[in-house]
């Protein structure tokens, strides 16, 4: 996963801004890698809670497989993040794709993720195929 990702045309994207904490910062001066993945998570909830009605919420819960980051650009001390954030067409059974960019103020990438994500019902943890009500929120 090389390429700049970018959103596809009329896809449905979720945005925020992440400004990072003293914490953050590590002993090379910039945003730890670690808090990338924080924020990856951050996005992916975000958006779920923001699009999905809360009587719905509490029937589904998400389990990530896995995680595929490129970093690109250190984020330094006091400079403001956009993440953009959306998933992919359809998803396959209970796995949904989603993809995060971070950028820094300048416009550059400075991180961005695909990550593979799946359903569960809550109570019983088992997976659960995605239904299209869900994707038809997200996409």
């Amino acid at each position: 996963m090389s390429r700049l990702l970018e959103p596809p045309p009329g896809r449905q994207v979720f945005t925020r801004t992440f400004t990072p904490t003293a914490s953050d910062i590590d002993e090379n001066g910039h945003v730890n890698n670690v808090v990338y993945v924080r924020w990856i998570q951050d996005m992916a909830t975000s958006h779920w809670r923001a699009l999905q009605p809360d009587d719905q919420q509490t029937l589904w819960a998400w389990i990530v497989l896995r995680h595929e980051i490129d970093y690109r650009r250190a984020l330094m001390p006091g400079e403001t993040a956009t993440a953009i954030t959306w998933v992919a067409e359809a998803p396959e059974g209970p796995r949904f794709d989603r993809f995060v960019r971070i950028d820094g103020p300048d416009g550059g990438m400075c991180a961005q993720a695909r990550t593979v994500w799946c359903l569960v019902d809550a109570q019983t943890g088992r997976p659960k195929r995605v239904t299209p009500d869900i994707v038809a929120r997200f996409t």
